[in-house]
């Protein structure tokens, strides 16, 4: 069977960007598919299984991301991402709750 190869388009939504914390989350996440993931930002691809690459980009709020993923999970791995992105990496609740 022939390696898939995908991308899906995200936004960071995240107030303070995608830092240390965000990143680490992406990073475990993408380590625990069998795929090659790359996140890329303006043309420039890193590896998204390396938290420095990932944090090398400097993706702050607002900021507009592609994710590819090469491999036999490469759809489930996309699905798990972006759903992690969707969710603002579960800050912005942690946010609110802050300000209440």
């Amino acid at each position: 069977m022939l390696d898939k190869s995908i991308t899906r388009h995200v936004k960071v939504n995240i107030p303070q960007g995608l830092h240390a914390r965000p990143a680490h989350t992406l990073v475990m996440l993408a380590n625990s598919f069998d795929s090659e993931i790359h996140v890329i930002r303006n043309g420039e691809s890193v590896d998204g299984k390396s938290i420095l690459a990932i944090l090398s980009l400097g993706a702050e709020k607002g900021t507009d991301l592609t994710i590819k993923a090469i491999g036999a999970d490469s759809v489930k791995a996309l699905d798990a991402l972006e759903a992690l992105f969707f969710d603002d990496f579960g800050e912005v609740g942690e946010e609110e709750q802050k300000t209440e």
